[in-house]
């Protein structure tokens, strides 16, 4: 499914009256979308009181349209203008005669809409759409408006609530949501969903999303390059598993990593790329560690190291690992390496060699900021790796501050992308996976179970299995950031919000795939 943004939206509605669809049809098509969502809601309209809040532009036409048509099967509809129209003539042409209609100018303390609003069964939010950019200001209509909505919703037998296209205070493109935004039940959004709707804190006040077709053509949406990851997707995606295969058929994974400090880190991506098909997986690790990790995962092989003074890898190591790299289908180099001079040197000296992989490279933790750190890393990581920094680590690739990347997220991503030439998955509240080409797609899930340690370490395990199965970089990377998800999504049914250990995600993960494809 495709996400647009403000701008692209009007690039697809000026599309669509190209193609001979109205401006007029547009509304006639969206209010009835949203009337028959009503209608749905409360399963009869006989002696319903819908009450449609209505602002100045389109959204409040499409609320008109959708207050005609419920008028017209027999609910007592109700509109009231919250704001002045700019076309004052579209009420008396798009509402019956009869309908009752107040104006918020004539109602300054918010008397008649707090009457209107107590005794409703359903309301639609039809004050601002996309278009809206700055905060609501307290003292305006619309504000005040979502102040008596919010009371309404908090009283006793609170009426139903439909948003259309977006809620009021929801930022369309960055997710933002106004103090003053009242979460609806469901939103009915027209052509495609907006990408703020889908990044946090928004898609937690958006309530469930019905997304309606109002006749944008098929190219046009075709076009737009930020997809949402989505389980119909997800089936189509997987490897070939044939029944005469081997372990090699599947891929070897090498997994670099491990310090004393960070024991699991490796042993948790090499679970990770188990769990997600592989075939084989290697732990290069120092080998004074070897020992106490083996009992964790018998069946990992082992490349023992000789470790650096200061514990995990240095850059010798990178000689031993030249000979082993064609042997491998992909690779997992970071996690639990430590963040020391020595990995530094060793991502320096072995992320040439990796380029070696037959599949890619996944660049996973410290990884991260030795890349960061190193004068040339940009020009030292493969075409063919995948970068899975989480918020921090990428302000590190790029320079800047953890607030600036959680501000534009998707930016983030796909600038990160086009610097270091590869995929990058921004890991967080919906991921974010960007590719040097532009192509962007983002996770539909936010968990805060998933925020624990490790987890990351689980999903570049299971990025590594899906491209030594033979994806390539952006789908492996799609694929492993939707079922990582998804998994957290199925342990949050049986744990809630808290309480998550990292190896219980590789643990869950062929569960969760089954019950995928049925």
């Amino acid at each position: 499914m495709k996400l647009v943004t403000t701008a692209q939206m009007r690039e697809l509605e000026a599309a669509a009256v190209a193609a001979g669809v109205s401006e007029r049809q547009l509304m006639e098509e969206a209010g009835l979308a949203v009337a028959q969502e009503a209608w749905m809601t409360l399963g009869t309209l006989e002696g319903r009181r819908i009450v449609a809040l209505i602002g100045p532009g389109n959204n409040g036409g499409d609320g008109i349209v959708a207050a005609r048509h419920l008028y017209d099967w027999g609910a007592e509809a109700s509109l009231y203008i919250a704001r002045k129209r700019r076309d004052e003539s579209m009420v008396d042409e798009l509402a019956p005669r009869e309908m009752q209609v107040l104006a918020g100018e004539d109602d300054p303390d918010g008397v008649l809409l707090e009457q209107l609003l107590g005794g409703s069964d359903l309301v639609i939010d039809a004050l601002l759409g996309i278009g809206q950019r700055r905060p609501l200001d307290p003292e305006e209509p619309i504000a005040k408006a979502l102040v008596a909505l919010a009371a309404a919703r908090a009283g006793y037998n609170p009426p139903k609530l439909i948003a259309v296209d977006l809620p009021t205070g929801v930022n369309a493109d960055t997710g933002a949501v106004d103090p003053l935004t009242v979460e609806p039940d469901q939103t009915v959004t027209f052509g495609l969903p907006k990408v703020g709707m889908y990044q946090a804190p928004a898609s937690g006040k958006c309530g469930r999303v019905q997304v309606i077709d109002i006749g944008i053509p098929k190219a046009a949406q075709d076009a737009v390059p930020l997809e949402l990851l989505t389980a119909r997707w997800a089936r189509t995606a997987f490897p070939p598993r044939p029944e005469d295969a081997n372990k090699g058929t599947f891929g070897r994974v090498l997994v670099v990593g491990g310090s004393p400090r960070y024991l699991g880190a490796p042993v948790l991506a090499a679970k990770g790329a188990y769990r997600a098909g592989a075939g084989l997986i290697t732990i290069a690790c120092p080998q004074d560690l070897v020992a106490a990790l083996a009992p964790s995962i018998a069946e990992a092989t082992w490349l023992p190291l000789t470790p650096a003074p200061a514990g995990g890898l240095p850059g010798e190591a990178a000689i031993a690992l030249r000979g082993e790299w064609p042997a491998f289908s992909a690779a997992v180099i970071g996690p639990g390496i430590g963040n020391t001079s020595d990995t530094r040197a060793l991502l320096w000296a072995a992320l040439p060699d990796a380029a070696q992989l037959a599949r890619g490279v996944v660049i996973d933790a410290d990884g991260l900021n030795a890349i960061a750190e190193l004068a040339d890393g940009r020009d030292r990581v493969p075409a063919n790796a995948v970068l899975t920094p989480h918020p921090g680590e990428m302000a590190r690739l790029l320079g800047t501050t953890v607030a600036d990347i959680q501000s534009r997220r998707i930016e983030a991503a796909s600038e990160a992308a086009s610097a270091y030439g590869c995929v990058v998955v921004l890991k967080g509240a919906h991921s974010v996976i960007a590719d040097a080409t532009g192509r962007i797609a983002l996770s539909p899930y936010a968990n805060p179970l998933l925020a624990t340690a490790g987890s990351g370490d689980v999903l570049a395990g299971m990025i590594a299995a899906y491209l030594a199965q033979g994806l390539e970089p952006f789908e492996a990377a799609r694929l492993a950031v939707y079922l990582h998800a998804a998994t957290g999504e199925s342990l949050r049914e049986e744990y809630g919000n808290a309480g998550l250990l990292a190896g219980e995600i590789a643990t869950k993960l062929p569960r969760v795939v089954k019950e995928l494809l049925g």
